[in-house]
């Protein structure tokens, strides 16, 4: 894998976040604050990480994988879906509308490229790509399986089940990936319901666990580079990715107010007045 550029990778994670505000904003719905945060996840795992063809086909063969669990950040993807070339920019303007493709939640009736499963339903993520990577192993596909979910979506049960599954069946071609945010829809998570120390937990499960700054995109990138070179080895494996939701915005950074709220035109205007425009606004 060639070295990654820096500093160009970060130009791309500005004109995400500018592409995330807008779409919220155009229809006053939508998911800014974790999408924010996990900005230089999706564009580290698409611009550098993944090993992915073209044209999009939903047999996934040959390729890398990827399951967005939390179908709610579903603006950060399909940003980075269309600037890294599955469908034309222009569409970004479609974005929660009457007959869009791009839907509030990932969807797949409409075949947007990209998308393979539904998501949205918290939970059930992980069990996705935990069959998926089964799929690999039993087809001779020595390809991965990437995987997010969020914090506040450890809450569900079904998570635990695949977190038990995973290990027991030598998944070792999955890598998991939680934006550890500490905010959920209706506040922090240690409020709302504690997740306590995610390591212990997931290293009891049988799990190999790395943890990383999610908001550094050299420090993402090497956590995702380690997180490769533990696969192959028997456990799947977890990355404990720490975020900031809303990060990248003064005004929105470490708050769950954000979860699910659009800027007004004065707050777009501020937001993006802190965002450098670098691959030209759609």
């Amino acid at each position: 894998m060639s070295q990654p550029n820096i500093a160009e990778l970060e130009k791309v994670a500005s004109q995400v976040r500018r592409d995330i505000l807008r779409m919220v904003h155009a229809v006053n719905s939508g998911h800014p604050g974790a999408s924010l945060g996990c900005t230089e996840f999706f564009t580290a795992l698409y611009f550098h990480i993944l090993n992915k063809k073209q044209p999009f086909d939903m047999d996934g063969k040959d390729e890398d994988l990827f399951f967005l669990s939390n179908g709610h950040i579903s603006p950060v993807w399909y940003s980075v879906l269309a600037r890294s070339g599955y469908f034309d920019v222009s569409e970004l303007a479609t974005f929660r509308k009457l007959n869009s493709r791009l839907q509030g939640h990932p969807a797949t009736e409409e075949g947007l490229p990209g998308i393979r499963v539904a998501s949205g339903s918290l939970g059930q993520g992980l069990s996705f790509a935990c069959g998926a990577a089964q799929a690999k192993k039993l087809n001779g596909d020595d390809n991965l399986v990437y995987v997010l979910m969020g914090d506040g979506e450890l809450q569900e049960g079904q998570v635990w089940e695949a977190a038990m599954y995973a290990p027991h069946h030598r998944i070792d071609n999955l890598i998991a990936n939680v934006d550890f945010n500490g905010q959920q829809i209706d506040g922090p998570t240690d409020k709302v319901m504690n997740l306590s120390d995610l390591k212990a937990k997931w290293q009891a499960f049988g799990w190999e666990v790395i943890e990383s700054n999610g908001n550094d995109m050299k420090e993402i990138i090497a956590a995702l580079t380690l997180a490769k070179s533990l696969t192959g080895k028997g456990k799947p494996v977890m990355n404990l990715m720490r975020t900031d939701m809303g990060y990248g915005v003064d005004f929105m950074v470490g708050t769950h107010k954000w979860h699910g709220v659009a800027p007004n035109d004065e707050q777009l205007a501020d937001a993006l007045s802190q965002l450098e425009e670098t691959l030209g606004d759609y």
